[in-house]
């Protein structure tokens, strides 16, 4: 059995492994087709000048109805030197582009000037409102009256003055040391109607919240008799 064994193996064909063959790949070239062009195409697209416009041969640059391009100085000329040397006060010059003058007379200078007068000490605008707020009866009066100018005209003493102002009597009695123009200038309104020279001095003055507390009554017409 042994040597039919050895026999049939030694009989056998032998058995190789397959060898694979790598061709090189074909490099093909292709040409491309003649051309006519000589170079001009290029040498036109390295130009950096802009082309014209219209084109030289449009029906645009045809048409002699079209306008010419007009230069900065043709589109707005320079505005004429003014002539100032010549130039007369109050009247309107055409090369001038100056604002005519209104008038050739000088500003009127106000009448007279307000000026604030140096208060007593422990007079300031901020002991004002300490005195408001003490609780101090400002008023001289017990209850709230409906007064006529005939009653309002009997209280323009420096111990005993009286003002109304916006339809509201009040006691300026104890205001009139506070007073920044003086107690003079707040005399003037001293048992009258001072609501027109109130307006005309400081009309920016808060008088109700000033003499909130001084408020004695209320400015009824004259009663009929």
């Amino acid at each position: 059995m042994t040597s039919f064994l050895r026999s049939w193996l030694s009989g056998a064909p032998e058995q190789t492994a397959p060898t694979l063959t790598l061709s090189a790949p074909e490099i093909t070239t292709i040409s491309p087709p003649d051309s006519d062009d000589d170079g001009e195409a290029t040498e036109r697209e390295n130009n950096d000048e802009p082309p014209a416009f219209p084109a030289l041969h449009s029906a645009q640059r045809a048409n002699p109805g079209i306008p010419k391009i007009l230069s900065d100085t043709q589109l707005m000329p320079p505005p004429p030197a003014p002539g100032l040397a010549v130039r007369q006060p109050g009247v309107a010059s055409s090369s001038s582009l100056l604002v005519p003058l209104t008038t050739t007379k000088a500003p009127v200078k106000p009448s007279k000037k307000r000026d604030k007068v140096a208060l007593a000490p422990g007079h300031s605008p901020l002991d004002w409102a300490k005195l408001k707020s003490s609780g101090e009866d400002l008023r001289g009066v017990d209850t709230l009256r409906r007064i006529p100018p005939s009653v309002l005209k009997t209280h323009n003493k420096r111990d005993d003055a009286w003002s109304a102002f916006n339809g509201k009597v009040y006691n300026i009695t104890p205001y009139l040391a506070f007073h920044p123009g003086g107690e003079r200038e707040l005399m003037r309104v001293a048992g009258r109607d001072g609501t027109k020279l109130f307006a005309l001095t400081h009309a920016w003055v808060n008088v109700e919240f000033m003499l909130d507390t001084c408020l004695v009554g209320f400015l009824i017409p004259e009663p009929s008799s």
